[in-house]
């Protein structure tokens, strides 16, 4: 499925046959709009073993919407949650912090560097 695209982004040399996306009849909930399939699909990623590898391919891909590597994305960034629908709240929460891995961070902040000298 999902696993099958990565393999060519990422320079490791993974067994995405091991993914946990793999599973039949999970797909649709990688790419769901409703917040309790998005949990679930972040669930099923904490326990794959490739997380890590997965999240790098999509945060080096820009991956335009759905769940990678544990994470939501949306429009190539990574989301801490999805809002809920309806008209938003006059005081609006604080956005809770998006933890990621040292090595996904360190990548981020490379390719944001990049940007910033290409423009």
């Amino acid at each position: 499925m999902f696993a099958d695209q990565l393999q060519d982004i990422t320079d490791e040399r993974q067994d995405w046959t091991l993914a946990a996306c793999r599973q039949p009849g999970i797909g649709d909930l990688f790419f769901s709009e409703q917040i309790p399939d998005i949990n679930r699909a972040k669930a099923i990623c904490a326990v794959c073993p490739l997380l890590e590898p997965c999240l790098r391919g999509a945060v080096l891909r820009a991956e335009p919407w759905g769940v990678w590597g544990g994470q939501l994305f949306l429009n190539g960034r990574i989301l801490a949650q999805k809002r809920k629908r309806g008209r938003p709240p006059k005081v609006r929460p604080p956005e809770p912090e998006v933890i990621l891995p040292p090595s996904i961070t360190r990548l981020i902040a490379e390719l944001d560097g990049s940007e910033a000298q290409s423009a």
